[in-house]
């Protein structure tokens, strides 16, 4: 069937607001955000005001919904500028889980991890094999933050370790752990969707038996590991630090990613108290931030 497709712009603190309101009160059928400095300016309609954000947002409407109420609801909404930017257009009747599967190629990280989809072949037979597909929760390596984390994990003796990803989403870095070698991972998520999409992939990759899953809230108590990854965001990084050091083992390690260039020095002195941290690696203006607990 067609769709109707609107993009707008947003700065970093009202992207998520915008998006639960087009999916909460403009009726959107999904809305997806995009790294404005990854996508192609589009085109402002004359008279109107781009927000030079971050964050481009994507809400996709079926082909018979009334765009000038969609239009409406957004004019009103003070999370908007007068005059905001914006592009409407249809897109093609196409079979998009298709076009998608052609888009997503195996991946490799370090020297031993490969992330492949269920529909090829593993380039390297013999290689470590992450058996991954696009789900419920983000990250299958393609993002700068995730690949990071990977390649890291990858450079780790991890035989016999015990690790907590911070943070699981699809369960990916999780997944690398345990199939690098890891004894056990224990992955810690506020959303349930991304606890069943770990739980999901961990079962196709034959270790969900190596593999904890718990909210925040049912995690048990004085929980410590030797290796800790978080690829979450900045604020949170930032404003969890206690919690995150104390999953820490002495002597264990911590990477963690989700952090802009910018941001990296803000981040990295909320660990510095209880971390020699390393120097800071940086891929296509994203972080990633290690280091060991005394």
């Amino acid at each position: 069937m067609p769709w109707i497709q609107i993009k707008l712009n947003a700065t970093a603190e009202t992207a998520e607001p915008i998006g639960d309101m087009l999916m909460d009160d403009a009726g959107a059928l999904s809305v997806t955000f995009l790294d404005a400095k990854d996508t192609p300016v589009f085109e402002p309609m004359p008279g109107e005001t781009r927000l030079w954000g971050e964050t481009d947002i994507v809400a996709l409407y079926d082909a018979e919904t009334d765009m000038d109420a969609v239009m409406s609801i957004l004019k009103a909404s003070p999370l908007l500028v007068e005059g905001f930017a914006h592009k409407i257009e249809q897109l093609e009747d196409k079979d998009w889980e298709r076009a998608w599967m052609d888009n997503f190629k195996p991946m490799r990280f370090g020297q031993r991890l490969w992330v492949c989809p269920s529909w090829c072949d593993a380039p390297d037979p013999d290689a470590v094999n992450i058996m991954l597909d696009p789900g419920l929760a983000f990250g299958t390596g393609t993002h700068p933050t995730t690949s990071l984390c990977l390649e890291w994990l990858d450079g780790l003796d991890l035989n016999g370790k015990t690790v907590i990803d911070f943070g699981c989403g699809s369960g990916i870095l999780s997944l690398a752990a345990l199939l690098l070698g890891a004894e056990k991972v224990i992955g810690i998520d506020i959303d349930p969707q991304a606890l069943q999409a770990s739980k999901a992939n961990a079962e196709r990759n034959g270790v969900d038996d190596r593999l904890e899953l718990y909210l925040p809230k049912d995690q048990p108590e004085n929980l410590q590991a030797e290796i800790v990854v978080a690829n979450i965001l900045a604020g949170p990084l930032r404003e969890l630090s206690p919690v995150i050091k104390s999953l820490m083992m002495p002597n264990g390690k911590l990477a963690m990613s989700g952090v802009l260039e910018a941001q990296a020095e803000s981040v990295a002195d909320c660990y510095r108290d209880e971390l020699t941290v390393d120097d800071i690696i940086v891929k296509e203006e994203w972080c990633r931030i290690t280091g060991q607990k005394a």
